[in-house]
């Protein structure tokens, strides 16, 4: 794939992560945004924590990886070590992942300032894909957050970014799902209780 269809997709892709926090998350209520869906499962704004801070460690590394330059290559290319994180963040790739204890945000009680830190750090990530337009995508560059002997390249560093971002998202999307079911179902108790007790005063008369 060429470096500018590449950029663009995942351009695409981080404005679409935005309009779907922004229409489907940040209208919620705070207590709702701040819900586990089960012990010691992350709530909507700890999915979105645990973003924030990947991005503030990759997107200052791509920075400092993109003030070096560089002349663009005609095609995007993967490192071995580039596909295999790549393969692991992927959203349809249903294996969890340990999460390193400094970005694990477990048990947090977090406000809605979460959501405007990701907002920031999604359009920071989008200024880097603009300034990566004009760079070499190839270059091993990017050391990884949780070892940084290891290099991944430019290009393939901002590939695992938008996965990671959209595995997350969609995480805090489910969670949604599971407090519209609790609601469904707190709202038809009463209903059935009351539909009962008219059965049983049908009954007794």
């Amino acid at each position: 794939m060429t470096p500018n269809a590449f950029l663009s997709q995942l351009e695409h892709a981080t404005r679409q992560l935005l309009l779907t926090v922004q229409t489907e998350l940040a209208p919620l209520r705070i207590t709702e945004l701040n819900q586990q869906p089960a012990p010691k499962a992350w709530s909507i704004l700890e999915c979105l924590e645990h973003l924030n801070r990947y991005s503030c460690y990759y997107n200052s590394a791509l920075a400092e990886a993109l003030a070096y330059g560089g002349t663009p290559k005609r095609e995007v290319r993967y490192s071995w070590l580039g596909r295999k994180f790549i393969a692991m963040m992927a959203p349809g790739n249903t294996k969890k992942a340990k999460t390193l204890k400094r970005m694990n945000p477990s048990g947090s009680q977090l406000g809605r300032e979460v959501i405007v830190e990701f907002q920031q750090q999604q359009q920071h990530l989008l200024e880097l894909l603009a300034e990566a337009r004009h760079t070499d995508l190839d270059r091993k560059a990017v050391p990884v957050e949780f070892f940084k002997l290891l290099n991944m390249r430019l290009g393939e560093t901002f590939e695992f970014v938008v996965l990671h971002e959209q595995r997350h998202v969609q995480q805090a999307l489910r969670v949604k799902a599971t407090l519209s079911v609790a609601t469904a179902t707190n709202q038809a108790a009463p209903v059935r209780a009351s539909q009962a007790a008219a059965v049983s005063r049908v009954t007794s008369a």
